[in-house]
């Protein structure tokens, strides 16, 4: 398949309700959308850098830089065989793994409408709905956090994970496992914590959680390996694990017992069935992570929930938790099983809306071959 000409856009999505965690408060989501042509065939992709470099060290701003100056220059008016090409193609860069990823989506979406195969399908996927939880960010007090997972209790969601920093750990934690005592309950601090100051996590270990994702540093497997040592609660690393080799790291090092895969972090769709491929064969459970996704992105995650191993619920709550629009026609609703189907039409099984679009681009450019 030819190369012949790459779009970006750059968008700003208002959300429903602004969400808080350890990196800061945010009341409107940033992202790129990459639409690739072939043909007569369009591709859609997302790179889920945001506008702050909270999260990642990328950005909108970067993630744009290098797919205009050097990553989509790469590939275009190239003949590529299948969408893990981009990886041979652009090798040498080193890093940007989010911008990497919303081509590589893109690529998939274009060879998927080519061979009219799902996405789904091409990734082995293996069940038609998959099951999803919701994100809590930090909230006011402990006493509003517990009315807000009531709501979405409500709603449908069977599992709930809640932001936690230093000083918004325990105490609201513990109120939500007094409130509902039978819920599947995680935590979540985008490395807040040091290896000293965790210690205050270790109250954690009466609260029945499923897990505690990403205590610490990004960069950090040796210091999670010695905290895992100290609690009886799952670790599960996400900002920590880039590649499959870290996972294999953190595994052998026992870093953590639950990985939790985002096809962006990890640099696309084939690095991340790469990591399931690994942990499936060392029994280790993982689960797919958001990060405020489009229908684009919703629909690249459940795809790749679908997949055997990943046995814990992912973070792809509904469109409307949080967009009242989206750039999609498609708008992903919560089943009465607190399970979302995952797409069935060729590629992505999504379609833009142009109007949406518009009212939401910031930038656009046109790379052409």
């Amino acid at each position: 398949m030819i190369i012949e000409r790459v779009d970006l856009y750059h968008l700003r999505m208002p959300l429903v309700s602004a969400f808080e965690t350890s990196f800061g408060r945010i009341q409107s989501r940033h992202c790129l959308l990459l639409v690739v042509r072939s043909g007569d065939l369009l591709g859609y992709g997302e790179c889920a850098a945001d506008r702050l470099p909270g999260y990642s060290y990328e950005t909108t701003g970067t993630a744009w830089h290098i797919l205009a100056e050097f990553i989509v220059p790469m590939i275009l008016g190239k003949d590529l065989s299948n969408p893990a090409d981009i990886h041979r193609f652009t090798a040498h860069v080193r890093g940007h793994p989010l911008a990497k990823a919303g081509l590589e989506l893109a690529l998939w979406d274009l060879f998927g409408k080519l061979e009219g195969r799902a996405l789904v399908e091409m990734l082995g996927g293996q069940r038609r709905q998959v099951e999803v939880g919701v994100s809590v960010g930090l909230q006011a007090s402990p006493q509003r956090l517990v009315h807000v997972v009531g709501d979405y209790l409500d709603q449908g969601y069977r599992r709930i994970k809640i932001k936690i920093k230093p000083g918004r750990d325990v105490k609201d934690a513990l109120a939500v496992r007094r409130a509902f005592p039978d819920i599947r309950l995680q935590v979540d601090a985008n490395s807040a914590y040091t290896l000293e100051t965790a210690v205050r996590l270790k109250p954690m270990d009466d609260l029945g959680l499923l897990l505690i994702e990403q205590p610490l540093a990004e960069d950090d497997l040796w210091d999670h390996s010695r905290l895992q040592a100290e609690l009886s609660t799952p670790v599960c690393l996400d900002e920590s694990i880039l590649s499959a080799r870290h996972a294999r790291q953190a595994l052998e090092m026992g870093a953590c017992r639950v990985i939790n895969i985002k096809p962006g972090r990890v640099g696309g769709l084939s690095q991340a069935v790469e990591i399931h491929d690994l942990c499936s064969s060392r029994g280790v459970p993982v689960w797919c992570g958001g990060m405020l996704e489009t229908g684009v992105g919703r629909a690249a995650n459940l795809a790749l929930a679908s997949l055997p191993g990943f046995s814990l619920p992912g973070d792809i709550s509904a469109s409307d938790r949080y967009y009242k629009e989206d750039i999609t026609y498609q708008r992903f609703v919560l089943n009465p099983d607190s399970t979302i189907t995952v797409p069935s039409g060729p590629g992505l099984g999504v379609n833009i809306d142009p109007a949406a679009l518009k009212s939401y681009t910031l930038n656009r450019l046109t790379l052409p071959g």
